[in-house]
């Protein structure tokens, strides 16, 4: 079974949704985990626009990528190119990736156009993982249409 860590800075909204479309998406043919280099609380907008697309991670927690480093992971992917840069090296890791997308927290409009914002990332982050889902285990989940 493989071993997938995603990473950012705070582990508290990007890392968080992707650990969580990557779950949805491979079942049990992985075992998935998120962290950071700086673990904070899991962002509450983050809950909600991941929410809306019937994923729930209310019950998430965040944590430190030290508590990790015992495991030979398949894959680290950084999310943030913070993360990247201060991502502590995994000797057993069999595949390093860095993708960046951007920081929905640093957001400073309207609370509608906030919640956009995080909306944007979290779309972008499934993309993603949809992409490597296809790739990396040959499971092709429909997409669905953009409007």
């Amino acid at each position: 079974m493989k071993k997938i860590l995603f990473v950012c800075t705070g582990n508290s909204c990007r890392s968080q949704m992707a650990e969580a479309w990557m779950r949805k998406f491979v079942g049990d043919k992985a075992q998935v985990f998120s962290a950071g280099t700086h673990p904070e609380k899991v962002n509450t907008n983050a809950i909600i626009v991941m929410a809306k697309k019937g994923v729930d991670i209310s019950k998430n927690k965040s944590n430190h990528v030290s508590e990790y480093m015992e495991i030979d992971f398949d894959y680290i992917i950084t999310v943030c190119d913070n993360a990247k840069e201060n991502c502590p090296i995994f000797p057993n890791a069999k595949h390093v990736i860095h993708k960046s997308f951007p920081d929905p927290a640093k957001a400073k409009e309207t609370e509608k156009e906030i919640l956009h914002t995080y909306a944007n990332v979290r779309d972008s982050l499934k993309e993603f993982v949809l992409d490597f889902v296809e790739k990396e285990f040959d499971i092709y989940v429909k997409k669905e249409p953009t409007i």
